[in-house]
Formats: C-alpha cells, sequence, structure tokens
C-alpha cells in the first residue's frame, strides 16, 4: 500500500482549536492534512463549545467548508492569509520566512476586529514543538507510530491545559477556564493513587 493510501504512515498534522483569552486548548486533532480531518476536527470543536464564538483559521482552504458543514451562520469567521517573502534558496529549511503582508478574509458574521488572530495558536504550536522532542526537526526522534504520536499529543494538551501554570494567567488553563480550581497532581491526572497511600 502506497503513503498516499495508508494515512497510519508520513507526514501527518496537528490540527489545535485555542480560546485565545483563557489559552485552554479546546480540541486536537492528528490526521493528515487532508478534507475528512479537517471536517473530523471541526466537528470536534462544535462538540465542546455550545455558544457563538468568534474563529479566526490561516488560509488553509479545507476550513470554509469544513465550518459551514459544522456551524451553519452559528459563528463569527475570519480567515487569515499570511504572504511571505520568496526566501534566498538555502534560507527556507533553516530559517523562519519574513511575512510580508496579512490578508483578512471576512467569511461570514461580524467579527470583531481587535480580535481576529492566529498568534495565540502559532504561539502554543512553539510551546508543542519546544516540548516534545518528536517535533524536533532534522533529527531521528519523529514517532514511528502513528498511535504514539497521537498519544504524546494527548499527553502533552492534557498536561498544558490542567498542570501547566501559563506565565501571563499565573494559573493553569483550565483554571483560567473554570473547569477545575486547582492544578492538577500526576496521580490525579493519571488516575491512580499516589505511591504512599498505596503503601498505606
Amino acid at each position: 500500500m502506497s503513503e498516499k493510501k495508508n494515512f497510519d504512515i508520513g507526514d501527518q498534522w496537528v490540527f489545535v482549536a485555542l480560546d485565545s483569552e483563557t489559552k485552554l486548548v479546546i480540541a486536537h486533532y492528528v490526521g493528515r492534512k487532508t478534507t475528512g480531518s479537517t471536517d473530523y476536527f471541526i466537528s470536534l470543536l462544535k462538540e465542546k463549545i455550545l455558544n457563538r464564538f468568534q474563529l479566526s483559521t490561516d488560509a488553509f482552504h479545507c476550513y470554509p467548508n469544513a465550518v459551514e458543514k459544522s456551524f451553519g451562520a452559528e459563528i463569527d469567521y475570519v480567515q487569515i492569509n499570511k504572504i511571505y517573502r520568496n526566501e534566498m534558496k538555502g534560507e527556507i529549511r533553516y530559517s523562519p520566512p519574513k511575512i510580508i503582508r496579512i490578508n483578512r478574509e471576512w467569511i461570514q458574521g461580524e467579527p470583531k476586529v481587535s480580535r481576529v488572530s492566529t498568534s495565540h495558536v502559532k504561539r502554543q504550536n512553539l510551546t508543542m514543538c519546544m516540548q516534545m522532542r518528536r517535533f524536533t526537526r532534522l533529527t531521528n526522534a519523529f514517532s514511528k507510530k502513528l498511535d504514539n504520536l497521537k498519544s504524546a499529543c494527548s499527553l502533552h494538551f492534557n498536561y498544558y491545559n490542567f498542570m501547566r501554570i501559563h506565565k501571563s494567567l499565573r494559573v493553569t488553563p483550565a483554571m483560567e477556564h473554570r473547569i477545575t480550581n486547582h492544578i492538577w497532581t500526576w496521580e490525579e491526572f493519571l488516575g491512580v493513587k499516589s505511591r504512599s497511600k498505596l503503601v498505606a
């Protein structure tokens, strides 16, 4: 079976939905960068949010149709297209491209201009890459199995939401979002009793 037909091998995309105010990762999905994956990811987001909200995405062409399928006209949606300068040969791999223009396309609703941004989720992407070895470029540390990558991402995002204090918030995103009122311990996170309790 070729790599194009076997979705368990080859490049995988980590879709992430982030609340820009509380920094909570609301939904994530690991899969190929396809229409089906995008539809499924947006449907996960639909399950997590019940009220009307404002959504900003990058310019990936599958997003508008996926948002329409799941939300219809129930949200305010803007797509952001960043235009990058053509890099000199040899620069693309090792240095980030320079942005020369940002186009914002109003897809539906009445989004507030001041809240149109993908900067927070881009910063979260950096956090993900910095904290998970398997995302280090130009190494052999990548996941050899898709299930391993999915498990690592789930572990990371749960730790990020419930156990890691966000510097700007001074609490965890889950606490800021009022899902919980305390920082979770590893025992609580994993659903097991501590060793001292087991001994007792």
